[in-house]
């Protein structure tokens, strides 16, 4: 799908799913993992990374 390592870092870094409601939401993956990012969707804190296909 991806061609070029730009479009890559475009789509897939720093975007993550939220478990609960499958909201995405781009934030560092340092906040993510420490669970100071919550989702704007459901409140939740547990997220994903996006799947690259």
């Amino acid at each position: 799908m991806v061609k070029f390592p730009e479009a890559e870092a475009r789509l897939f870094r720093g975007v993550f799913v939220c478990r609960n409601c499958k909201k995405k939401v781009r934030a560092p993956s340092q906040k993510i993992t420490q669970k100071r990012i919550a989702c704007q969707g459901c409140g939740g804190k547990a997220f994903r990374p996006v799947r690259r296909k």
